[in-house]
């Protein structure tokens, strides 16, 4: 798979090893940055470091629109059991149905039943 994945800290780390088993690769913010950084430091990282950012906070869906942003590309889950035994296999279908969308900078949000994708800038 072509995009690399950074999961927030709001994320289990058990995302590390859900994604890989379905070919992503992927860090956790822990094992990068300081578990207090502000959102605006993790969206700075990813971009920098060209990462798809892994969420389950609406933060960044919003910083995304008030900046008007063209990246990083925000995967976002919803729910109430957002671990990867509850969330993989619909968190796993969106990255194969959205890659291409997120390698070139989208917001992307799944819940349990579906999934939306918006494209980078959000108006």
């Amino acid at each position: 798979m072509s995009i690399r994945i950074l999961v927030d800290m709001n994320l289990s780390v058990e995302w590390i090893t859900e994604l890989a088993k379905h070919g992503w690769s992927a860090t956790h913010w822990s094992a990068v940055g300081d578990p207090r950084a502000e959102d605006t430091a993790l969206a700075e990282w990813a971009l920098d470091n060209g990462y798809v950012l892994f969420t389950h906070d609406l933060d960044f869906g919003t910083l995304l629109a008030l900046t008007h942003a063209t990246g990083p590309s925000v995967l976002q889950v919803r729910g109430l059991n957002v671990l990867p035994d509850s969330m993989g296999p619909m968190v796993a279908t969106a990255l194969r149905q959205y890659e291409h969308e997120l390698a070139a900078g989208a917001l992307v949000v799944v819940e349990q039943r579906k999934c939306r994708v918006r494209v980078l800038p959000l108006k």
